[in-house]
């Protein structure tokens, strides 16, 4: 009785590791990342390169700047945004879009946004009547 008990365990044994296997494969699978990495200030693989400022602020921007939202300066208007240029300068409102500022996220909640994307946003704002 015990050499069949033993031979038992030993056959489970053997099957035990060659079906984990098969589990540690299923695991590695289960456990892959769904998307890809972004790496912040890049332009996305594949997507057609950076997006125009006029695609950024549609997506992104118009929300607030649109209908000033929490005080959001309103886009495409000089006397809102040229008081801002002359106290800070430009270099300081592109810090405060990456960084946020006040009420508005950093990036302006554009996540997947370049660096550069952000700024091309900022000139299309700026572009006055």
């Amino acid at each position: 009785m015990k050499k069949l008990v033993l031979m038992l365990v030993a056959a489970g044994i053997g099957l035990g590791s060659a079906f984990a296997a098969d589990d540690n494969q299923a695991m590695i699978d289960r456990i892959k990342p769904v998307g890809q990495v972004h790496v912040k200030g890049a332009a996305a693989a594949g997507s057609g390169g950076a997006r125009t400022g006029q695609q950024v602020y549609q997506s992104s921007c118009v929300g607030c700047h649109a209908s000033k939202a929490l005080g959001a300066p309103l886009s495409f208007s000089k006397a809102e945004w040229q008081p801002r240029i002359d106290a800070r300068g430009l270099d300081k409102l592109l810090e405060h879009a990456l960084k946020g500022f006040n009420a508005m996220p950093p990036m302006g909640a554009c996540s997947d946004c370049s660096e550069d994307e952000i700024k091309a946003a900022i000139d299309y704002m700026l572009e006055y009547n």
